[in-house]
């Protein structure tokens, strides 16, 4: 009896304790954690969203999301509450097509006609097969007017995989779009076709003079780089003019790329990762090839990266200069350290406690982290409020 009397009294001791700890933190907190010495608290935003896959905001009180499904959306942050904007095309929803991506300029300007674009990728349909889209819009209220197709790219496939279709902007007027191999590997190779790229536009989806194969015989003159397998990410830090790009390797082999213009980055001839069958067997003729860029990093086994972030945020200081990228498979956010010439030199697994499959990134005016979730949620990381 004594025995049994002693655990009923530790067990209520752990009940005051659990009850004290959530006392302690904000009610709109779901857990606190920390990452090179910086506390942050996680919140939940918004529920019930269908694969959220794109993600950005012009200030911090609205968050803009794309739902793979054909939605398009504005969420106030305080209130969670969800307003539909209108004016979207017909779109090819099929397997992993959708509407994809949404990105604002960072010199948007609601109020000035030249700079008032809102840029998105999509898919639609061409002869029954789904191809990747660059297309631009002006929002007015809850509406897209004057929408245009800036690029049909020509990545036509009847395998509804591996469509890319993640956006970036530099600081020289132009926008970046990376297209997956559409599971058609071999064409990753051929450059007179967009497949398994990353283009380079001026925003008026005209081709700039200094694209690195404008003069390349029968070459597509929008590709800066090729050789890529499924390009989920791709982000732009303007302190270094460096671009950098994150792909799903096969069985293994999911890579962070530095992006260089003209750069053949090597799928399917060189590959960490193997075939799917039971083998296991090598891709290609192995992991380096003289001529074709190495990754900065790779992942084995597979994390499933998909959106990437360069952080350049004063809210959290230890991770200024840092990448961040979702995972899908290990269901985490992977933060990556680098050094001065790029170089990946410390990785770090957040919020795995949550499990669950990390779709896109956005950094707020503040320097927080806005997350989107496949099964719906989108999640907020800020630095720890003191109680």
């Amino acid at each position: 009896m004594k025995q049994a009397y002693q655990i009923i009294l530790l067990l209520i001791a752990a009940s005051l304790l659990a009850c004290t700890a959530k006392k302690n933190l904000p009610s709109n907190s779901l857990f606190t954690g920390s990452s090179a010495g910086q506390a942050f608290q996680i919140k939940i935003v918004a529920e019930g969203l269908g694969i959220p896959w794109g993600i950005d905001q012009l200030d911090n009180h609205t968050l803009f999301v794309t739902e793979r499904h054909g939605v398009f959306s504005r969420i106030d942050i305080v209130s969670g509450e969800k307003t539909l904007i209108t004016g979207l095309p017909p779109m090819y929803t099929h397997g992993r097509a959708g509407l994809l991506d949404i990105a604002f300029p960072p010199d948007y300007r609601f109020n000035n006609p030249e700079k008032n674009w809102v840029y998105f990728s999509y898919t639609k349909s061409q002869q029954d097969q789904g191809v990747t889209v660059l297309a631009r819009a002006r929002l007015q209220q809850n509406t897209l007017i004057d929408w245009q197709d800036l690029l049909i790219s020509q990545s036509a496939s009847n395998k509804n995989i591996h469509f890319g279709g993640r956006i970036a902007f530099d600081n020289s007027g132009h926008i970046f779009m990376t297209i997956g191999d559409r599971n058609e590997r071999d064409q990753a190779q051929d450059l007179t076709n967009h497949i398994g790229t990353i283009l380079r536009l001026n925003r008026d989806g005209s081709i700039p003079a200094d694209n690195p194969f404008i003069n390349a015989p029968a070459a597509r003159a929008e590709i800066w780089s090729y050789g890529h397998r499924n390009p989920q990410g791709i982000a732009y830090d303007p302190k270094t003019d460096r671009l950098w790009a994150n792909e799903h390797g096969p069985y293994g082999g999911d890579e962070i790329n530095l992006i260089e213009a003209g750069n053949n980055y090597g799928w399917p001839i060189v590959s960490h990762g193997k075939e799917y069958s039971l083998d296991h067997a090598q891709i290609g003729e192995g992991i380096e090839k003289i001529g074709m860029a190495p990754a900065i990093k790779t992942y084995i086994p597979s994390i499933a990266p998909s959106s990437l972030l360069f952080y350049r945020g004063n809210a959290f200081p230890h991770w200024q200069g840092n990448l961040f990228s979702g995972a899908l498979k290990l269901q985490h956010l992977n933060r990556i350290s680098l050094d001065n010439s790029g170089s990946a030199i410390a990785e770090e697994r957040l919020l795995r406690i949550r499990h669950e499959r990390i779709r896109a990134i956005s950094e707020s005016p503040k320097g927080w982290l806005y997350l989107t979730t496949d099964n719906g949620s989108i999640l907020q990381i800020k630095p720890q409020e003191t109680p």
